[in-house]
């Protein structure tokens, strides 16, 4: 496998893992509970640790093709999400997501950084990265 692809498959696999650690961090040491699409979040985001640290050892770009799925869907969830924190007109939906409102803040930096905010930059890297890939394979295959 070329150099460029194995560097870009890393970056998926880091950026997965940290937005994994991340995440545990803010709900098993910070102790916030996590909303419902934060949840749907950590559904789509935890596997992609797993499918890319596979594809990192077998070497094999092929068999991550789930993980651009799941990270194009995760991307469309955490835009949604943010949203609903920060888009007036979206705001009141996101009171009635669960125990806790999705619209709620924990974290708030510089006035935009949020959760989902967060999650959502790390899903379009590892979306970004595995189209990436995708032409640098089709590159070489020409």
């Amino acid at each position: 496998m070329k150099q460029k692809i194995e560097t870009l498959l890393f970056i998926a696999w880091a950026t997965s893992l940290a937005a994994m650690l991340g995440s545990l961090f803010f709900s098993e040491v910070l102790g916030y509970e996590p909303c419902e699409l934060c949840w749907y979040q950590r559904i789509l985001m935890y596997p992609l640790v797993v499918i890319y640290g596979v594809s990192l050892i077998k070497k094999n770009v092929t068999s991550a093709l789930s993980g651009l799925i799941l990270s194009g869907i995760g991307a469309c969830f955490s835009i949604y999400h943010y949203s609903l924190q920060k888009v007036p007109a979206f705001q009141s939906a996101g009171n009635s997501c669960g125990a806790v409102p999705c619209n709620a803040e924990y974290l708030n930096l510089l006035g935009f950084i949020t959760i989902p905010f967060l999650a959502g930059t790390a899903f379009i890297i590892i979306f970004i990265s595995h189209v990436l890939m995708i032409r640098e394979q089709r590159g070489q295959a020409e």
